[in-house]
């Protein structure tokens, strides 16, 4: 006589893929998708798992499964924005070229990124009283902004290494070149002035000179733009 087999819980759907068991990308793509707009129009906590499924069109174990859990996900979802708009490669890319072509390249990714409409509704919504706790804004800060100021500062070392920066504390020099880029445009922007997106001359005139401060006060061979 057969023993039936167990039915499959939520438990067992969450374990990793073994060998045989490869992951849809298609459906993990689909749910970072509907994951990076929701979370950004609802907040994490306006948001649950089975949304994210219905709306992704998978079920709510194949979300588990990709991710693990909603904390996961919304890290994920992050992550994947950052990447978006700020590559890994994009700190690597340029370490042979100019220094200042490629301080200007990062500052206008990071600057489109922080500028985006999704990362505006996001930063409203990560300020909005009870959206949310400490844990939450601290997964935001972890994927977000720190995995950026991260790649920068490794960034700035290898710099520093080949005698083309002088910088005693890295990370308070990443945090102030970042810093320095958001400056009033975004918080004029998180206000809902500038007309929505300011003119892409004064984007470019704040990045320049946000890029010529900073190689003022780091760099070892510093010359006016000619």
């Amino acid at each position: 006589m057969s023993v039936p087999k167990p039915e499959s819980t939520a438990h067992d759907a969450v374990k990793p893929a073994g060998p045989g068991r490869p992951k849809d990308l298609g459906k993990r793509a689909a749910i970072l998708d509907v994951a990076k707009r929701l979370f950004t129009h609802h907040g994490f906590d306006g948001v649950s798992m089975d949304q994210i499924a219905n709306e992704a069109g998978v079920s709510k174990l194949t979300v588990y499964s990709h991710f693990g859990d909603k904390e996961s996900l919304f890290s994920a979802a992050v992550r994947a924005k950052c990447e978006e708009q700020m590559p890994s490669a994009l700190f690597l890319e340029g370490l042979k070229g100019d220094l200042r072509e490629q301080l200007t390249a990062i500052a206008r990714a990071f600057f489109a990124l922080v500028t985006s409409e999704e990362a505006i509704a996001m930063h409203r919504m990560m300020m909005l009283p009870g959206t949310g706790d400490s844990h939450v804004r601290e997964l935001y800060w972890q994927a977000g902004p720190q995995q950026v100021k991260d790649a920068f500062g490794e960034f700035l070392r290898t710099r520093e290494a080949r005698g083309e920066l002088r910088v005693a504390e890295i990370e308070r020099a990443a945090s102030q070149f970042f810093c320095l880029l958001k400056g009033e445009m975004h918080m004029q922007m998180l206000c809902g002035m500038c007309g929505g997106t300011p003119a892409p001359g004064d984007v470019e005139s704040h990045i320049d000179a946000t890029v010529e401060l900073f190689l003022r006060a780091y760099g070892t061979d510093w010359r006016a733009p000619e």
